[in-house]
């Protein structure tokens, strides 16, 4: 039989490997196959089976017109935009079925994926009774949420399974039992006696490169318009698109440009009733291109995204620019740029910005904080196992200074430096009854590079620590009278937590667990100690 098979592959072309036939592809032919492509999935629902949700008047035209809009050669020039708007399109089992088909198709990183949803929001318990957000989908009953209609979270996992890192996704939506949402009414009643303070962010958390566009803030109503025919925030997104909302004059209108554009006219139609709001964990200099093409280098942006600087007005060369979140183009040059706050002032720094550049505004004000910190501490040293506590060290006291310098060699990671011991004199019980007393002396000597996790005052730090253990004991008693030294380096770990009191001032705690290696009355023994610490530190 492998003789048959060695046979089959033999022939008039054998001498061409298999008859391969080379093919010559032109350098246009190839740019075209690797091309990223513009992918984009609409969906608009109107109508549903359940009379207990109201139709929307403007749904399905609002995917329509978005759609024209993404696929005008002149405008969005998308290589295919799929519309989702009749009953049967628009299921919860269909909407999941295109959602999984998409990611079979936009399969490359820096494919341009858009995401849109135009419909009725809502709230509901799940089965383990916790509060979910739902998109209301065509077959979705009023009486069973949580098993019929579309879990945020569920079409938000879907979102995230794109293998493009260029990936929006707008929600045209709300959740607040008014304007394009309704609430049951045992949980409108429920939530009336809730505070506002319920409604405090999205479920929804942004991944890397991708961005979630919602037409109003959590807790806020999402409006249809009569005269604008379309739903409010849709309307001037789409107007951005025309290419009034290139804030920076290069040609496109990136999604970023695009919502706010349509954040700030809808929150002046509407009278500041809605307020869209936007989840960005990274804008980087590959942006998603909504519109036109970016044939020119841009006037400078200052933007942020960050909910730390929500409310902060920008102002650059003493004039409000925006409140953020959100960005304005300056002309290029030394210009002094402000975050403020009623009449405080959180940041003021004059800053060289030149053509093309894109500053986050996040880097301002790291970089307006001190990262060096150093700290007083005080704490407690021992080694792990007892028979190390009973014939080397006891338990001891440990002082010492902390050196701290954030972003440091690497952006999120830390150097530490410590240096710490203690002297005094402890007993020995080596016989159970006799008494040995001896003075010692111990240093140590720290660097570690933890990894750092930082929220407002709070910063948390764990990673690798490398330490120099030097221990000196001195006897003095009937049967010997000299001393004992040791010196070892030890790997192990680290990590702690800082409580920033105020610009300067901060709290400080440690902990250590390190692993090595000494020699007691000529016996060589591993040995782990654990060290922990508390302190105040000084920023500069």
């Amino acid at each position: 039989m492998m003789l048959g098979a060695l046979v089959a592959c033999t022939g008039p072309a054998a001498y061409e490997k298999g008859g391969l036939v080379p093919l010559k592809l032109d350098e246009a032919t190839l740019s075209t196959a690797y091309a990223p492509r513009r992918i984009a999935l609409l969906v608009g629902i109107a109508e549903f089976q359940d009379p207990q949700w109201r139709n929307l008047r403007y749904s399905e035209k609002d995917a329509q017109d978005l759609a024209a809009a993404l696929q005008d050669p002149a405008r969005g020039h998308f290589d295919q935009v799929r519309l989702l708007t009749t009953p049967e399109q628009t299921t919860r089992a269909s909407i999941l079925a295109a959602l999984r088909e998409l990611q079979q198709e936009a399969t490359r990183p820096d494919d341009v994926v858009v995401v849109y949803f135009s419909a009725h929001g809502t709230l509901s318990r799940d089965g383990q009774g916790e509060l979910k957000r739902y998109l209301v989908t065509h077959d979705a009953s009023y009486h069973s949420i949580a098993q019929t209609a579309l879990p945020m979270d569920v079409l938000k996992a879907e979102f995230d399974k794109l293998p493009s890192r260029r990936r929006l996704l707008v929600l045209a939506t709300c959740h607040s039992g008014n304007g394009k949402s309704l609430l049951p009414k045992e949980l409108e009643q429920e939530l009336a006696g809730i505070k506002s303070g319920f409604y405090a962010r999205p479920l929804e958390e942004s991944s890397r490169a991708s961005m979630v566009f919602a037409a109003c803030d959590w807790g806020e109503t999402a409006r249809e318009d009569e005269g604008l025919r379309n739903d409010i925030y849709t309307y001037f997104l789409i107007e951005g698109l025309n290419g009034s909302a290139d804030r920076n004059a290069d040609g496109a209108v990136t999604a970023t440009e695009a919502h706010d554009y349509a954040r700030r006219r809808t929150f002046a139609f509407t009278q500041g009733r809605q307020r869209p709001s936007a989840e960005i964990l990274e804008v980087g200099a590959d942006p998603v291109v909504l519109s036109g093409s970016i044939d020119r280098l841009g006037r400078p942006e200052l933007f942020s995204y960050n909910p730390r600087l929500d409310g902060f007005t920008l102002k650059v060369d003493g004039e409000p620019r925006t409140d953020l979140p959100g960005g304005t183009a300056v002309m290029p040059g030394n210009r002094i740029v402000e975050l403020t706050k009623g009449d405080a002032v959180l940041v003021r720094r004059e800053v060289e910005v030149a053509e093309g550049q894109r500053l986050p505004l996040e880097q301002l004000l790291a970089d307006a904080f001190p990262h060096r910190s150093l700290s007083l501490v005080g704490g407690m040293f021992s080694f792990v196992d007892r028979r190390s506590r009973t014939e080397l060290l006891p338990a001891s006291p440990d002082v010492g200074v902390a050196l701290r310098l954030e972003d440091r060699p690497l952006q999120d990671f830390a150097l530490m430096l410590d240096l710490g011991g203690s002297h005094g004199r402890h007993q020995l019980e080596l016989v159970p009854g006799s008494q040995v007393p001896f003075a010692y002396t111990r240093l140590s000597l720290g660097v570690g590079m933890p990894y750092l996790w930082r929220w407002d005052r709070l910063s948390l730090f764990a990673g690798p620590r490398v330490a120099a253990l030097y221990l000196r004991r001195s006897f003095a008693v009937d049967t010997f009278v000299g001393g004992q030294e040791y010196f070892t380096f030890s790997p192990g770990l680290m990590g702690g937590a800082v409580w920033r009191l105020s610009e300067r001032l901060e709290l400080i705690s440690q902990m250590q667990w390190m692993l090595t290696y000494v020699v007691v009355d000529g016996k060589g023994q591993a040995v782990g100690f654990a060290g922990g610490l508390a302190g105040v530190g000084y920023r500069f």
